[in-house]
């Protein structure tokens, strides 16, 4: 049986064969169906498809083999994705389109300057983040100028189940989203607290619902707790996670539930006050 990355009639089609239409008749002139295409591929990679083979993008994106197979190689070639075996999946790459549109429409410009604030008045690494697959990736960050600090780079992938910022993000999913997760990732044992658990890691995400913050303590680093609350758009929806990180000599887990989650929570409410502000402009 023939596979489907080295079928006859996908070898006879090269990077450079790349085209803006396989025969597709467009009544826009100006419309570069390649480029359509090309996005297609990109947003059918989801958290809960983050890895596929050639045949499950073509069926996820109703294109043939031969023009799927074109676009995931010539994405591969860029830097956006990456090819292990028989599977595709998107690199880090590929967020600075995300990037790219979050400043577009002002959402860093918006974050940036509490963020900075909520540094100075505690002295502590905060970062805001989004769900990215299974993993959290790093928005944006403000560091404090001390000896001991918490730093992680922008652009910067973490396990959700392990970090603060991913518990408080699953726990605004949906329920059937959060079980989906649930049965596929993978739990690690990383520290001696880290929770490898899925029936303990389902708990502590539906309590994160429930209290509104995620506090996380040396789970992926020895020496470091976290805290996380959401970030909400115009609409109410979570639309990524402010977090602080601390090291455990510095503040113990009560000191952070009394002295950091309100400076949080008042910092993500002025957030999401200066959204509504701004699309009311």
């Amino acid at each position: 049986m023939p596979s489907d990355i080295n079928s006859d009639e996908d070898d006879k089609i090269g990077l450079e064969a790349l085209e803006e239409s396989d025969s597709d008749s467009e009544s826009d002139r100006d419309y570069v169906a390649t480029l359509a295409r090309g996005l297609d591929v990109i947003c059918s990679f989801t958290r809960y498809t983050p890895r596929m083979s050639l045949s499950e993008v073509a069926k996820a994106t109703g294109m043939t083999r031969a023009s799927a197979r074109r676009i995931l190689l010539t994405l591969v070639k860029e830097g956006y994705a990456e090819k292990n075996d028989r599977v595709f999946s998107l690199r880090p790459k590929v967020l600075q389109l995300g990037y790219s549109a979050l400043a577009s429409v002002g959402i860093l410009d918006v974050v940036q300057p509490i963020m900075n604030e909520l540094t100075q008045s505690t002295q502590e690494s905060i970062f805001a983040a989004v769900l990215t697959g299974d993993d959290v990736t790093y928005l944006a960050r403000s560091t404090p100028d001390r000896v001991m600090s918490v730093s992680y780079n922008v652009g910067n992938r973490l396990p959700a189940y392990a970090v603060s910022t991913g518990r408080v993000l699953l726990a605004y999913e949906s329920d059937e989203a959060l079980e989906q997760y649930l049965s596929r990732v993978e739990l690690k044992q990383h520290r001696p607290n880290t929770v490898s658990s899925r029936m303990k890691l389902r708990e502590i995400i539906l309590e994160t619902r429930q209290l509104g913050y995620s506090l996380v303590d040396e789970e992926l680093e020895v020496g470091v707790r976290s805290l996380s609350v959401p970030i909400r758009d115009i609409n109410n929806r979570v639309i990524a996670a402010l977090n602080a990180c601390c090291p455990s000599v510095r503040f113990s887990v009560e000191e952070m539930r009394s002295q950091l989650v309100p400076k949080l929570m008042d910092a993500a409410l002025r957030i999401n006050r200066s959204f509504v502000t701004r699309s009311s402009n």
